[in-house]
């Protein structure tokens, strides 16, 4: 049979493979659609087993909402190069509206309405040449008065969920834009608690050990060393807890301030409840 270039376009269109490949696959099978489209899963597959040893150090975080829930995940790629890539972009996004349906937990096993998520990441990496691997992700469900939204940078390495608690009669929508603006202040910032009662005993340990060692090479005595620690081991806490800090977006309130401040202007109110960073 011979290859026309609207066949070759129309296998295209449905696996999204390079011109050259439809071609080659449309020959291989005397034009049969069903069987060109075998002929490249079968490739993707090869290629996915031919790559799957390979490093990916590269990569980046896509994030969907649906209502009250939102999903988060983390794909890793070879370079940057197809990191910034139009089509491995549109292809984390996916697997994030994905995630919606399904959940986080064993992603690569599960399956949806798109199909397999396993053979999903085959063909994407057959198509963008790659080793592709879901490195991390989380999938949250809003609680009764919750309210989620997040952030991702333009250049999709950072990616932020906040869930904001709201009191009865607070503009949901204004707790929307609050928990994204608060989103945003996370992606700037080194942020390791909401408050400082939810501060990670190990976190302050390590900073004391740290702050002890420096301070011990001032060559003060020891006691004076304590005093001294106390204080700076206080400032790092108001340093990295989010409500301490000061937002972004306007320095002269801190985040507490702000939400207070956007909370009574929503006719109501809202405190953080969770938020979850993700880097690449």
């Amino acid at each position: 049979m011979k290859i026309t270039a609207s066949m070759v376009k129309e296998l295209r269109e449905i696996t999204g493979a390079g011109m050259m490949d439809c071609k080659k696959a449309l020959n291989e099978s005397d034009g049969d659609m069903e069987a060109a489209k075998e002929f490249l899963r079968k490739k993707g597959q090869a290629i996915a087993n031919k790559k799957s040893s390979r490093e990916t150090r590269e990569g980046a975080v896509s994030i969907s909402l649906k209502e009250n829930k939102a999903a988060l995940v983390k794909i890793a790629c070879e370079t940057d190069f197809v990191a910034i890539n139009d089509n491995f972009k549109e292809f984390i996004a996916k697997i994030a509206a994905q995630a919606i349906e399904v959940g986080i937990d064993d992603l690569m096993e599960k399956s949806t309405s798109s199909g397999s998520i396993k053979e999903q990441f085959v063909e994407a990496i057959g198509k963008l040449g790659e080793n592709i691997v879901f490195a991390n992700g989380q999938y949250w469900e809003a609680a009764e008065n919750g309210v989620i939204n997040f952030y991702t940078h333009t250049n999709n390495k950072i990616g932020v969920l906040v869930e904001l608690d709201t009191e009865p009669g607070t503009d949901a929508t204004a707790a929307g834009d609050a928990a994204k603006n608060v989103a945003m202040h996370v992606a700037a910032s080194q942020v390791e608690a909401i408050s400082e009662n939810d501060l990670d005993p190990a976190v302050i340990e390590k900073e004391k050990n740290f702050l002890m060692e420096q301070a011990r090479e001032s060559g003060k005595p020891e006691n004076i060393i304590e005093k001294m620690v106390v204080g700076r081991l206080n400032k790092f806490k108001k340093e990295v807890c989010l409500l301490d800090q000061n937002y972004v977006k306007d320095p002269d309130k801190t985040i507490s301030e702000y939400l207070a401040e956007a909370g009574k202007a929503a006719g109501g109110g809202f405190s953080v409840k969770r938020f979850y960073k993700e880097t690449f």
